[in-house]
């Protein structure tokens, strides 16, 4: 069977940074559902189109195919007061978009003399990355599936 729209596709990756460097790769294949419903990368589904069991592929993500562009506008200087506890290089709070209203994750860059940088680009925005893959399984997916949009595996989980 080939991957086409509405089939479920199981793979194994690995996504590579600009500079070769590892940044994560399954440990167990993953699953999703194909065909633009949104949860892979649209330069990755294009790739695999029409591929088989077994086969592999690479796909070069320019930040528009991956995490978007590195925007300079997510960075902010906060006073340290607006944190509670102790604040890490390194820890994520939650904010949201001030024109979007979106869930912002960012992340505590530096902090210093009373401030605190936090970032909200994902840590990977800007960077071309390298997604490898191998086909390990492609199956028709459910009904129950396409109407959720989202693959249901063994490991059911609950709507909230």
């Amino acid at each position: 069977m080939q991957i086409a729209k509405n089939t479920v596709v199981k793979l194994k990756y690995q996504l590579y940074g600009t500079d070769g460097e590892l940044i994560e790769q399954t440990e167990e294949p993953v699953e999703y559902l194909h065909g633009g419903y949104g949860n892979m990368f649209p330069a990755v589904e294009k790739a695999l189109e029409g591929k088989a069991i077994g086969e592999t592929c690479r796909v070069k993500l320019e930040p528009d195919d991956g995490f978007g562009d590195y925007d300079a506008e997510l960075v902010h200087i906060e006073p340290r007061d607006k944190f509670p506890g102790t604040v890490e290089v390194g820890m994520q709070f939650e904010g949201s978009g001030q024109e979007t209203g979106d869930t912002i994750v960012y992340t505590v860059t530096d902090v210093a003399e009373g401030k605190v940088v936090v970032d909200g680009n994902h840590p990977l925005a800007g960077q071309t990355l390298h997604f490898e893959c191998t086909i390990a399984d492609v199956r028709p997916a459910s009904e129950e599936e396409l109407s959720h949009g989202h693959v249901h595996g063994e490991h059911e989980h609950h709507h909230h």
